[in-house]
C-alpha cells in the first residue's frame, strides 16, 4: 500500500480519530490504520471506516459534550 498524498510507503499503525459533531466531540482511540512514513498521512481501510461510522451513530444517541471511545471495545 502507498500513501495517497505523497506516494511514499505506509506502515500499519494505530491512531486517534477525532470527529466534531453538532453537539459535541467524539474521540475514538487506538483505531487501526496505515500511516505514511514520509508525510504522516493516516489511511483507513474500508472496514475500519464502516466501523467508525457505526461508532459515531451510536455516540450521537448517547452524546455528551465529549465522548471518548476505545475502538477495540466497540468495533
Amino acid at each position: 500500500m502507498i500513501c495517497i498524498k505523497c506516494r511514499s510507503g505506509v506502515e500499519k499503525s494505530f491512531t486517534t480519530d477525532v470527529t466534531e459533531l453538532e453537539n459535541g466531540i467524539v474521540i475514538v482511540r487506538h483505531v487501526p490504520s496505515y500511516k505514511c512514513k514520509e508525510c504522516n498521512e493516516v489511511i483507513y481501510t474500508g472496514d475500519v471506516v464502516a466501523k467508525l461510522e457505526k461508532i459515531l451513530e451510536s455516540a450521537k444517541k448517547l452524546m455528551q459534550e465529549i465522548s471518548v471511545v476505545e475502538y477495540s471495545m466497540v468495533a
